[in-house]
């Protein structure tokens, strides 16, 4: 009986385990992503890189929808102002993290933008 319930147990862990990697693959999205930068070019986005380091998807997924090319839509919208995304997300983020020491990402415009 004492086997039977190891078996048991073991499997059923490793299942719920398997479905938990699956899971936690399958919400990964791509290594990079190119964004649009409007007149200042595009911007090389280390997406992967960011949710390694953040781990919270809804730090930035609270202000730009899960979706290709969701702030050029939302600028052509009117949703977005000029520089908002740099300024209140990226910026921000990244002078938070210089200002304590952390390791960061660039702090000025032309470090990203790629015309």
């Amino acid at each position: 009986m004492n086997r039977n319930f190891f078996v048991i147990t073991l499997v059923t862990a490793l299942v719920v385990g398997l479905c938990l990697a699956a899971a936690h693959a399958a919400n990964q999205g791509p290594d990079r992503i190119d964004i649009f930068g409007g007149q200042s070019g595009n911007v090389p986005f280390p997406h992967a890189q960011h949710q390694d380091r953040i781990k919270e998807c809804n730090v930035c997924h609270s202000v730009f929808p899960q979706e290709t090319a969701a702030i050029e839509k939302m600028k052509e919208a009117g949703m977005l102002k000029p520089k908002k995304v740099m300024n209140l997300q990226c910026i921000k983020c990244h002078k938070e993290d210089r200002k304590m020491g952390k390791p960061h990402g660039p702090v000025t415009c032309k470090t990203c933008h790629v015309k």
